[in-house]
């Protein structure tokens, strides 16, 4: 069974930076496209960022835009999330996902299309 284990997280003030990271096992993950979905205490999963197969990037706009960055090392089997500038709004537990299906695409897609997901790290800014 393929599994995404996401680390990285934690507290941090607003204005700070981290990175996520996420490792994945199985044999199909240098062959997806990668994400971040993120959700916040009373709120539904939202969307973060993508990045395809090609490394081609797609962002929730305007949330993250311009401060976070993902990107993808297909030799370690990693995939990273760099925030920047964090603001508390961004608190929320951060998930990682696969899309074994639309590998190539650059759509963002709702959460149904993504077949594998991490467990979650906590992402906590405080103003």
């Amino acid at each position: 069974q393929a599994q995404l284990v996401e680390s990285g997280g934690g507290l941090v003030q607003a204005g700070d930076s981290l990175r996520l990271s996420c490792e994945g096992t199985g044999p199909t993950f240098s062959n997806s496209a990668l994400g971040w979905f993120r959700q916040a205490p009373g709120k539904e999963r939202e969307f973060v960022a993508r990045i395809s197969r090609g490394g081609i990037t797609t962002y929730n706009t305007p949330s993250v835009k311009g401060r976070f960055t993902i990107s993808r090392d297909n030799a370690k089997r990693t995939q990273y999330l760099q925030m920047n500038n964090l603001k508390p709004e961004d608190t929320a537990i951060y998930y990682c996902v696969v899309d074994i299906r639309n590998p190539y695409s650059d759509m963002p897609y709702t959460a149904a299309a993504y077949d594998q997901w991490g467990q979650g790290t906590q992402v906590t800014v405080s103003s």
